[in-house]
């Protein structure tokens, strides 16, 4: 039965992964299975392919999870980074983590509830065939957020003290959230949606070729409110229609190029005006049809749910 934590060079285990260790590193504890509350005194390491679940473990070097693993951690502490390999999984609840969270091209997701982290990175897609997700539910992230592939929920009272960059995702919403930093959504395959949030910095909506939903009563979700945003912000080139509604803009909201023209309700209060298109060419746009959006966060729960009962089938890790 595969149950035990080893201890090995990290050299060799870590290279493929984690290159910036240099070959002198300690000594690295591989885990498949289940551990407690205990002190790991070094790195820690998923192999490929195995689920390892922690409640209350304190890891004082840095988080390694290989291609196909699962890491699941509750309660715990983490004192250095946290780096997830193709289709591999990072799950974690009421747990620190003070460096980045990095999932590299492929990675299956990373999945954020009460926990506090540094800065968050989603690699772009590449070649492969794995779409990857970022949901939030009440995290902290003591930096930025920067994703580039697949789907990405910031909710329920998560703070990102830095700012918001997504690339070619599949959708970006931020619900009942705060970012300290700017905000820009490019090139997004269903759109975005930002409902009860305050934004900070300026924030750039382009090239979505979804909706764009700033606000209740939009295409895409059902919210109670608009939000606040520090600066100036802009949506231009979106397909998929444009919604303003019930927005605090403290700068001047850009809309224009956007196919069909966008709508911006009489209740936004915005502070510096609006730029919109001439009405000629706002004439001429069509409607595309939009995508409501649906839960996704089941497929986390499902994958954690795998992960713990392998983990738990593995046995206790010797931690």
């Amino acid at each position: 039965m595969r149950k035990r934590l080893s201890l090995v060079v990290a050299a060799g285990v870590l290279a493929g992964l984690t290159p910036a260790i240099p070959a002198s590193a300690a000594l690295v504890t591989h885990c498949i299975g289940t551990g407690g509350a205990v002190t790991v005194p070094n790195d820690l390491y998923v192999p490929a392919g195995e689920s390892c679940s922690l409640t209350g473990t304190i890891v004082t070097g840095n988080v390694s999870v290989a291609a196909g693993g699962n890491l699941v951690v509750s309660g715990g502490k983490f004192s250095g980074d946290v780096r997830i390999a193709g289709n591999g999984y990072f799950d974690a609840s009421d747990t620190d983590v003070t460096g980045p969270v990095v999932l590299a091209a492929g990675g299956y997701g990373v999945y954020l509830r009460d926990a506090a982290t540094g800065a968050v990175t989603v690699r772009a897609k590449g070649t492969t065939t794995v779409d990857s997700f970022l949901f939030t539910e009440g995290a902290t992230v003591t930096g930025s957020v920067n994703v580039q592939a697949g789907e990405v929920r910031i909710d329920k009272n998560t703070s990102i003290t830095g700012g918001l960059t997504s690339t070619g995702t599949y959708y970006t919403d931020v619900h009942d959230s705060f970012v300290d930093g700017a905000v820009s959504v490019l090139n997004s395959s269903t759109g975005s949606v930002f409902c009860g949030s305050s934004i900070r910095g300026k924030a750039t909506f382009a090239g979505n070729l979804g909706a764009v939903q700033l606000g209740p009563n939009g295409p895409l979700d059902s919210c109670a409110s608009g939000g606040f945003w520090g600066k100036d912000v802009s949506v231009t080139s979106t397909t998929g229609g444009v919604t303003v509604d019930d927005n605090i803009i403290d700068g001047v909201l850009t809309a224009t190029g956007n196919t069909p023209a966008a709508q911006i309700a009489d209740n936004n209060r915005i502070r510096r005006g609006v730029v919109t298109d001439p009405p000629a060419a706002a004439a001429r746009s069509a409607r595309a049809a939009a995508q409501p959006r649906t839960d996704d966060t089941a497929k986390a729960e499902e994958r954690r749910t795998d992960a713990v009962q392998e983990a738990k089938a593995a046995g206790p890790a010797d931690l």
